[in-house]
């Protein structure tokens, strides 16, 4: 079963629904959309599978179809309906929740066989939360081991970006710190009901089996300070903090902009700073 732009409308009409933008409502109504999505995740019997805003169900259809146990979040409540109806007899399992708020859903991850087991989060992502959910669930929920999603193109290629691209920034750093991110391909805007104004992109997402570092929310924190004057030298952003022999101590340039940094180097910096050893000791002097 596929859920084309026919279906879709027919949903919406009999369920009484229009898209809201403040949800960023684009729902997805090509087929081959929704097969390339599936098969670039991987998707397979038995796998388990979070989707987030899962609308009227033309993805969901998909997962569940190819096998997956598929928990579906969903924060309107006037589609919960159109869900129920066009997953009936597939396992999934439909929830109201607003998936920024992973309280409300991620304690979910811990049921089912093997307890504890690997998750993928599949989606067809609101533009509007994309960015902060993303790396929340990197954050915070290591169950999910791999990501595919559609989102705003600039989007995708932030958080894919690597050290000195110009669309690297704080967040293509938080992403490293935890995985391996690329855009998979571009989505027109003739996919999507309403078509949005901007153009979408598939992007992966990969969790590493261990983090890039071992102090990761220390060198966000220290990037974070530079980042907010990214077009500055890192001696000139950092200066209350990080001193000459620090700089040397950790092997980085303090001519260097933020935008050109790997996560080794925030890490080696941070943990310098943290330490004061080189301040104390000399090291670099």
């Amino acid at each position: 079963m596929t859920l084309g732009a026919a279906a879709v409308a027919d949903l919406l009409r009999r369920y009484d629904v229009r898209p809201r933008r403040s949800l960023g409502q684009h729902f997805v109504v090509d087929p081959n959309t929704v097969e390339r999505v599936v098969r670039c995740a991987g998707v397979s019997p038995g796998g388990r599978v979070v989707e987030i805003g899962a609308g009227c169900g033309a993805l969901t259809v998909g997962l569940a179809d190819a096998g997956a146990s598929v928990l579906a979040l969903e924060i309107d409540d006037r589609l919960l309906g159109a869900l129920e109806e066009v997953t009936a007899g597939r396992d999934v399992e439909v929830r109201h929740a607003d998936a920024t708020d992973l309280s409300a859903w991620a304690p979910r991850l811990e049921a089912g066989t093997p307890p504890g087991g690997a998750w993928k989060l599949v989606a067809n992502l609101p533009y509007n939360v994309a960015t902060p959910l993303l790396l929340d669930v990197l954050d915070r929920l290591p169950q999910i081991t791999e990501m595919v999603v559609m989102v705003q193109r600039e989007v995708a290629e932030r958080l894919a970006a690597p050290p000195g691209h110009a669309a690297y920034g704080l967040p293509s750093l938080k992403v490293a710190c935890w995985a391996r991110a690329s855009v998979l391909g571009s989505v027109p805007p003739t996919v999507f009901w309403p078509r949005p104004r901007v153009s979408s992109a598939l992007l992966g997402v990969r969790r590493c089996p261990e983090p890039a570092a071992g102090n990761v929310e220390e060198l966000v924190g220290l990037a974070r300070r530079a980042f907010g004057q990214r077009r500055k030298m890192l001696r000139s952003s950092l200066r209350e903090v990080v001193g000459q022999a620090a700089f040397e101590a950790a092997r980085v340039d303090p001519t260097a902009r933020p935008g050109e940094l790997t996560v080794g180097d925030w890490s080696r910096l941070a943990a310098t700073v943290g330490s004061g050893a080189a301040e104390s000791s000399g090291v670099g002097l």
